[in-house]
């Protein structure tokens, strides 16, 4: 099944264009299985296969959205073994996904999220921060961020999200600010350290900016506000606060890039919950 899996995460990655994030994460559930199966050949799997690896899965104290996620891989595998016809029925197309508890993601108030913006930020900091929030970008999405990507003059931007579909994004005067300060420091890097690159993100040791660098940024500049933050903290809040100040729920969907309506209707229940707290503050 290795030679198989081979096969599969060249299909996702050539003809679907998945990241190479989620390629990864494929690889890595996938492979998870196959192990646990050992020698077996993909015909030989059968529904008891599957059901005494989430048995194992469970007794191993793997967390049920893990759980969720390496069944998710594994019907995408197998469908795509039955659509080759390396397989007649698919031992998987009667497994239930698990029911997980919604979690209302977390979010910042208006006035932690001014008290943020207040910090004294270098630009590399401040536009970081204003992209994650003013334009609600996935830490993915703003990693990869190129130059050209960016229109000064529209003010909009051009990310590509899961699956690399691509979308437009707008952006206001604070941002437009805040990218205009930190171009003049990144050509500052870029002849320092002679480098010749297109990403917009760059470290003040000449390296292009990863996905770690940014969760460890803005984790250090939630301390400040007591509060254990993440770049998605910020997406989080920029949905939640557009839908305060009622923005439509498709506009929003459309600015999170989110393919499926019922996702970002989640920030609603946020919007809800927000507004009995400060009744039930001001009406005690």
């Amino acid at each position: 099944m290795y030679a198989l899996l081979s096969d599969f995460i060249d299909y996702i990655e050539i003809e679907k264009g998945l990241s190479n994030n989620t390629t990864e994460a494929y690889r890595r559930d996938i492979t998870y299985f196959i192990d646990f199966c050992g020698e077996s050949e993909i015909t030989n799997i059968t529904r008891l296969h599957i059901s005494s690896y989430i048995m194992d899965l469970r007794e191993n104290g793997i967390a049920p959205s893990s759980i969720s996620r390496k069944i998710s891989a594994l019907k995408s595998f197998f469908r795509w073994a039955c659509a080759n016809e390396l397989l007649t029925s698919n031992p998987l197309s009667s497994i239930e996904p698990a029911k997980l508890p919604k979690h209302l993601p977390k979010v910042l108030s208006m006035n932690e999220m001014n008290n943020l913006l207040r910090q004294n930020l270098n630009p590399t900091e401040k536009v970081i921060v204003e992209l994650l929030y003013s334009c609600g970008l996935r830490v993915s999405e703003l990693c990869s961020l190129n130059i050209n990507n960016i229109n000064m003059k529209s003010k909009n931007i051009i990310c590509f999200g899961k699956g690399s579909k691509e979308r437009l994004v707008p952006f206001g005067e604070y941002a437009l600010k805040s990218i205009t300060d930190y171009l003049s420091e990144r050509d500052i890097l870029i002849n320092k350290y002679g480098l010749d690159t297109q990403r917009l993100l760059i470290t003040d040791t000449g390296r292009l900016m990863t996905r770690q660098d940014v969760y460890r940024l803005i984790h250090k500049l939630g301390e400040s506000l007591h509060k254990e933050i993440s770049p998605h903290t910020l997406r989080h809040t920029f949905a939640t606060h557009l839908l305060e100040n009622g923005a439509d729920l498709r506009v929003v969907q459309e600015l999170l890039g989110h393919s499926d309506v019922a996702t970002t209707q989640l920030y609603t229940h946020v919007s809800k919950k927000r507004l009995k707290e400060i009744y039930f503050k001001v009406n005690k």
